[in-house]
């Protein structure tokens, strides 16, 4: 006997690529049309077997808006990282809007030959993995522009290989890359460039001294107890070195100036002191049981999190401040288990460090000045497995609580 017998299911044509393909399939079922949508009625079965014939189409997914500059950096600093993302089944196309390395694109999402047609779900989870990806990596990405001589921006090249270096004329390099190593690289050039010393790193004249004969030599020999600092590259004078628990070693006043930016150990990421975010004030979080289980935890009840943060105004921390935002309720699940209860605990300790979102550009809509989730993902479903963002997914557990450590949550 079937409890559902009367389900409505809506399916937006926008959705897939074969729109003929999808109005013959849909067309054989109870349906209605609106807009751009259908409304097709019928049990649970039958709608079960129209999910199926549907995975069968050529799925597709919405243009995703991005900066040309910021794909170039993630084709060219990223290319292994981006690769698991799309994994062996889906090609991420990126088409810019013009020869503006400054200007945007769009980012499409689609099956990488005829033989296998990935559905939408899973085109969509993959969409959602890179949108994450880009905008952690955009969030660090710092440009600088330095006068450099050939032979030194080679030379740089080799000792900051996650920087990008961008020759223009005049012997101006336009330098690109994490916040740190750009720091870093500030801070090299101007210990071995004495005659910039007393200005920014970028008024060095590229001739003004050689790079090779300021460079520290690689056949000095230096006792044991002798470290450099991995932020300026010179040796750590011992009553100004600052070791932390992580082991790394700085000189005092680097690691100051690098703490200002982000409490957190530039090699490693270890997090001293409390991160807190940019998540808009006025928001709730409330908690409450279900005797309901997740697959995978039938010998548990559920912990139902319903997070509020209301419209508002943004703050002069937020990309557009002055402008309004639009809030966001969002629903998640954990199972009612010891580990469980112990994410409850670090995520309860993160919305207080205003970390769980952030304002930014919608995912799924594209909009800006959206508030959007910051890097800390929640189980939004019960079912569905890791695609539909629900359970089972054996590891999430830990995975959720290895994204909350690197934010200084423990």
């Amino acid at each position: 006997m079937e409890i559902f017998t009367n389900i409505t299911l809506i399916i937006d044509e926008t959705g897939f690529e074969d729109r003929e393909g999808l109005k013959r399939i849909v067309t054989s079922y109870n349906h209605k049309t609106s807009g751009s949508c259908y409304r097709v009625r019928g049990s649970f079965d039958v709608l079960g077997q129209l999910v199926k014939k549907l995975s069968t189409l050529n799925a597709a997914t919405h243009p995703t808006p991005v900066n040309s500059f910021v794909m170039d950096y993630i084709y060219k600093r990223c290319a292994e990282k981006l690769g698991k993302i799309h994994g062996q089944s889906v090609v991420i196309d990126f088409r810019a809007a013009n020869s503006d390395p400054q200007d945007t694109g769009q980012v499409t999402f689609r099956a990488r030959n005829k033989s296998y047609s990935p559905d939408r779900v899973h085109l969509d989870f993959v969409r959602q993995r890179f949108i994450t990806f880009y905008q952690r990596t955009a969030s660090d990405l710092h440009q600088k522009d330095l006068h450099l001589a050939p032979q030194q921006c080679e030379d740089l090249q080799r000792r900051f290989p996650l920087l990008l270096f961008n020759r223009g004329p005049s012997n101006t390099t336009k330098i690109c890359g994490p916040f740190a190593h750009v720091h870093k690289l500030e801070e090299y050039v101007s210990q071995n460039f004495k005659s910039s010393a007393s200005g920014p790193a970028k008024n060095v004249p590229a001739s003004s001294q050689s790079f090779k004969s300021n460079a520290p030599s690689l056949k000095h020999s230096k006792p044991p107890e002798d470290e450099s600092c991995p932020i300026c590259m010179e040796l750590i004078p011992p009553e100004k070195k600052k070791a932390l628990q992580c082991k790394h070693s700085f000189c005092k006043d680097c690691l100051q100036k690098a703490f200002v930016y982000k409490p957190v150990c530039p090699i490693c990421g270890e997090v001293y002191g409390t991160l807190e975010g940019t998540q808009p004030d006025g928001g709730t979080m409330d908690i409450k049981r279900t005797a309901d289980s997740l697959p995978g935890y039938e010998n548990h009840k559920t912990i139902v999190i319903n997070y509020h943060i209301p419209n508002g105004i943004q703050k002069e921390e937020h990309p557009n401040p002055g402008q309004p935002f639009h809030g966001v309720s969002r629903t998640a699940y954990l199972p009612d288990s010891s580990e469980g209860r112990k994410v409850l605990e670090l995520l309860s300790k993160a919305f207080k460090q205003r970390l769980i979102f952030t304002i930014g550009r919608s995912s799924t809509t594209g909009r800006n000045n959206m508030v959007t989730w910051n890097d800390i993902h929640h189980k939004t479903s019960m079912y569905g497995g890791p695609t539909c963002y629900g359970y089972p997914d054996h590891d999430y557990l830990n995975r959720v609580q290895e994204e909350l450590k690197a934010k200084g949550i423990k």
